[in-house]
Parts: C-alpha cells; structure tokens; sequence
C-alpha cells in the first residue's frame, strides 16, 4: 500500500517538530510519498518583504508578489531542508514541484466569486513518475506549486495535492492518506487536545461546518478528505503529524 503523507506548515515552522516528524516518516516502512505545506512561512516571509498576506476561507489568495514568496518558500528552502533531512536520517529523497517531470499539471482558477490570482485547480497527475521514483526507492518530497504547460508556476493547496495524487495512485495501487499537521485530529473543541473526532461522516461535517465547530482552514483538509475517499482511496487519517503512523486522530468515512 502506497503512502500518501501530507505535512502541514505548523510543523514545518519549528525546527524541532520537524525533526521529530522527519524522523517518524523515515521510520514508516513501505512506499511513500510526502507532500509539504509552508503557509505560515510563506505568510512570515511575506511579512518580511513588506507584503501582507489575504486568506479566504483557508485558501490563500496569490498575487504576482505573492506567488514570487511562495515559490521561493515552497519550492526551494522548505523542499530542500526536508529532502536534506531525509538524507541524513538515511531516507532517499526527491525534492519536487508540480512542474518538475511534469508532476502536478493544473490550471489558473477561473474567476467567479473571489479571484483568488495565481492559484492552481489541478488537471492531471504523472502517477506513472511517482510509482517509478517508488519503485526504484526514492521517496518523492512534493511542493505545493503545480504548472499550467504555458510557463506559469500556481500555488496548489498542500491538502488538494495530496488528496489529487492520493486519488490518482489508488486507480493503480492501493493508497491511504495520511494528513498530518500539529493537532490530535479534527477537535469538538479547539481549546481541548483531547476532544478529537474519533471519524466524520458527510452528515456530521455539515453539522460540524453550521454549528461553527469546523472552519478556515480545516474546511478544505475536510473537503480534500472526502473527495479522496469517494474516489476510492482506501482509507483517510487527520492526526498528529508527530504521531503519524500511529492509526490514531481523526478518520474520515463515507
């Protein structure tokens, strides 16, 4: 079974806690993949170099500017730190964007409501590279930028691509996904750790979502995980990306 490991920036922005977590994925046993987020360091660097960052309902809005910072973050110092990290926990890795080997191919999204600038909605994925680089023990570390085939770079949501790639591996292989970010799972009470849901239906997400339980960004990882389960990935775990490989946190059910 095919793992499909996706980490969020809450972990990535410590230094410690991603070494703990690099350190738990490197232990976990049989193909896998990564898929790194980097919000929070994107919104640091951004804040950096004078820009202010605009996020709606999770999803962040990507300027020119802000695509120029994401790139940057995502793509090249938090990709590289992880893949050097594995390296030295003895786990062979391969740092990716979504436009190297034509990984993550998308378009820009159409303007309706909100404009959301250079954010990418995913159209393919090369799983055929993906299992190549597995079966031949590399493990493949995945920014969250993909490409529109015209020479343009899009800020994906981490949560979307690993959900898409995920979907895509389980038409061939069966695949689990695992969302890892710094909570136990999706909490009744975000002020408790230890309120964790211990699975969400469709029926009780919506509740969840009227009731003001679930919101911002947890509300496209909710989204993502439906998705990937409907489309026949064998299973979806929201957990502590500390724990990951545990089977514990929050499973996500038809």
């Amino acid at each position: 079974m095919i793992k499909v490991i996706k980490v969020g920036g809450g972990i990535i922005e410590k230094e410690e806690n991603l070494n703990l977590f690099l350190d738990s994925f490197s232990k976990i046993k049989g193909p896998k993949i990564l898929v790194h987020g980097g919000g929070r360091l994107a919104t640091k660097m951004a804040a950096q170099l004078g820009y202010k960052s605009k996020m709606i309902e999770g999803r962040r809005v990507t300027d020119e500017k802000m695509l120029d910072v994401v790139t940057m973050v995502y793509g090249g110092l938090t990709n590289k730190k992880i893949v050097a990290s594995l390296q030295a926990k003895g786990t062979n890795a391969l740092g990716l964007s979504g436009a190297d080997g034509n990984t993550v191919l998308a378009h820009k999204r159409p303007v309706e409501k909100i404009d959301y600038g250079w954010v990418g909605d995913i159209d393919a994925i090369n799983s055929e590279l993906l299992i190549s680089l597995i079966k031949n023990n590399t493990v493949p570390v995945i920014a969250p930028l993909s490409h529109d085939g015209k020479g343009n770079i899009l800020n994906t949501n981490a949560d979307t691509m690993a959900s898409e790639i995920a979907k895509e591996l389980a038409q061939k292989e069966e695949t689990q996904l695992i969302l890892g970010f710094e909570l136990n799972g999706v909490l009744k009470d975000i002020n408790d750790k230890s309120s964790a849901i211990k699975k969400i239906t469709p029926d009780l997400f919506k509740t969840l979502k009227s009731e003001g339980i679930i919101s911002e960004g947890m509300i496209p990882k909710l989204s993502n995980a439906f998705d990937a389960v409907n489309a026949g990935v064998s299973s979806v775990i929201i957990c502590d990306a500390l724990r990951i490989g545990e089977n514990e946190g929050t499973i996500i059910s038809k």
